[in-house]
């Protein structure tokens, strides 16, 4: 029989909210004989169903050769009613401003319905649009080729990691910059698209939008979502990394999540409208080769 362990600690947690909580001599199952303090704070979180941690403080920890007891994790179900879909994607239109000194799009006719009265029968008329725009444009996707030279690239992304995925909210807290592994631990996010409502959408279409304390996550939360096994993950900001010059450029959370194959959604909006889980949720691109970003009609489907 393989042999099982426990940690025992006490643990100081504070909240982003306000308040705290203190536990001594707590008893936890933990994977093997070695778990660094930072593992073991986000498995605590996760064993509690925790929400909005800020900060958990670990001491004396000793680890135990003793049979698992068993953990819990969390779920809400989703409200009664009938099936709903919420829309998730802002409106792309002529000359809107989705990243700030980007080229906006531009939409014209190409056939308008005046000129196509000559080709058709009396009374039958089309019209045909064109649109010319960079990829990231909107709420759009982004695959492991947009960072990763030799990753899938649109047509190479599986549709079961973009259509009809079990969705699940993460609630960031107002004021709060970095999504980290603490905020991240309470949730059960394998097989599921994950998505960050930070509500900095409202700001879309505004200077606002790309300020320098637009919410993103950090490399050690992203490291946690590919650790946990997420499908996707999205998020209703600017940018899923920091983009501040403190940042240097560096894009941890896409390097990380396109690394492990995680296809990643920015510019979502209307999460406000989305239980925290009980639906499903569909971002699929069209399959255009040799691009690794593309717009995307984001959209949750809600069963009562």
């Amino acid at each position: 029989m393989v042999e099982q362990y426990r940690a025992q600690f006490d643990a100081e947690v504070t909240f982003a909210n306000g308040g705290g909580l203190r536990t001594e001599g707590f008893r936890l199952d933990i994977p093997g004989r070695e778990i660094t303090d930072s593992e073991l704070a986000a498995l605590f979180v996760r064993h509690l169903g925790l929400l909005m941690v800020a900060e958990v403080r670990i001491s004396g920890k000793t680890i135990i050769a003793e049979p698992h007891k068993g953990g819990r994790g969390t779920g809400t179900p989703a409200a009664g009613g009938g099936r709903r879909l919420i829309e998730l994607s802002h409106v792309i239109s002529d000359g809107m401003v989705t990243l700030p000194g980007w080229q906006p799009p531009r939409i014209t006719d190409w056939l308008t319905r005046e000129a196509s009265r000559g080709r058709y029968a009396p009374g039958v008329e089309f019209h045909v649009a064109r649109i010319d725009l960079i990829a990231n444009t909107g709420t759009y996707l982004d695959t492991p080729a947009h960072r990763w030279a030799d990753g899938p690239d649109l047509t190479g992304v599986p549709l079961d990691r973009l259509a009809d995925l079990p969705g699940l909210v993460v609630r960031v807290p107002a004021g709060t910059r970095a999504v980290d592994r603490l905020l991240l631990a309470p949730y059960d996010v394998a097989g599921r698209a994950v998505l960050l409502h930070t509500g900095w959408d409202a700001h879309f279409g505004t200077d606002r939008y790309a300020a320098p304390d637009a919410p993103y996550l950090t490399g050690d939360g992203a490291d946690w979502l590919v650790e946990a096994g997420a499908a996707l993950v999205g998020i209703d900001s600017i940018n899923i990394d920091d983009m501040t010059p403190a940042a240097a450029g560096q894009r941890p959370a896409h390097s990380g999540l396109l690394a492990a194959g995680i296809p990643i959604v920015e510019h979502l909006t209307g999460l406000a409208a989305l239980p925290p889980e009980g639906f499903r949720f569909t971002a699929a691109p069209p399959r255009v080769a040799g691009m690794g970003t593309f717009p995307v009609r984001a959209f949750a489907t809600v069963d009562g």
